[in-house]
């Protein structure tokens, strides 16, 4: 008999998924996603310029870039605002998010442009820096959009598609899309990136215990790939 997870979900479920297109009127692009109690709000904006580094190394085309943050009450109890300079688990989850982006874009098409995306995690219920690469890929779609649309850009400056999403192992049992309450039991935890087209971005994976097998990892991974399945289509709903 399936076990139920602490929310009533089986070990492969997903959590209910909603893209929300727009939220912000501003940006070039904004999606709210919210991955069951998570919620994150992606906003893209584009700059008519590159990163100094760029110029000094004689780099061509455009550039992307991911800023991230907690909410203060955005967790259990009260997140400081990191006015003092940022927390390594911040920076970290930043270029997380900007490398899994920038393999959606091509950069070289973009031109002499930036995009910025900024997630801001309004309800953190584990996943979010998951739920942060999935939903700002939606909104980079439609920051693009507006570019392609303009004819500033052509169409080729989008990418396969990318997704992305946790597995873990708690209890002995191979989850998918890990709530904080697993996330923080888990023995094993694996954040997933991928492509539209199956190849892997990035895969983040720790034994907060035992070490675990390559059995176990590849278990981890065909779960993984199914789930960004769904998530890729609910993606392709969002933008259709």
């Amino acid at each position: 008999m399936a076990k139920v997870r602490i929310d009533g979900r089986l070990n492969a479920d997903l959590r209910p998924v909603k893209l929300v297109k727009d939220y912000i009127e501003y940006p070039e692009g904004s999606v709210l996603v919210e991955t069951g109690r998570t919620r994150v709000l992606c906003n893209v904006s584009i700059t008519e310029e590159t990163p100094p580094w760029m110029t000094t190394q004689g780099a061509t085309g455009g550039w992307l870039t991911a800023e991230y943050g907690l909410l203060p009450r955005s967790t259990q109890t009260r997140t400081r605002r990191e006015t003092d300079g940022l927390r390594g688990r911040t920076q970290e989850i930043r270029r997380f998010i900007g490398r899994s982006l920038r393999a959606a874009v091509n950069l070289s098409l973009l031109g002499r442009r930036t995009l910025v995306v900024d997630c801001d995690v309004l309800q953190a219920d584990g996943g979010t820096r998951t739920a942060a690469v999935t939903g700002s890929y939606v909104a980079v779609v439609l920051a693009l959009r507006r570019l392609i649309g303009q004819g500033l850009v052509v169409a080729e400056v989008l990418g396969q598609p990318v997704a992305a999403v946790s597995v873990g192992v708690v209890n002995g049992d191979i989850r998918l899309d890990l709530c904080y309450v697993e996330d923080r039991d888990a023995e094993v935890d694996l954040n997933v990136v991928m492509m539209g087209d199956g190849r892997l971005v990035e895969v983040q994976g720790t034994a907060e215990g035992s070490p675990f097998s390559r059995e176990t990892l590849d278990k981890m991974l065909d779960l993984a790939s199914r789930g960004i399945d769904r998530l890729l289509q609910y993606q392709r709903e969002a933008l259709a």
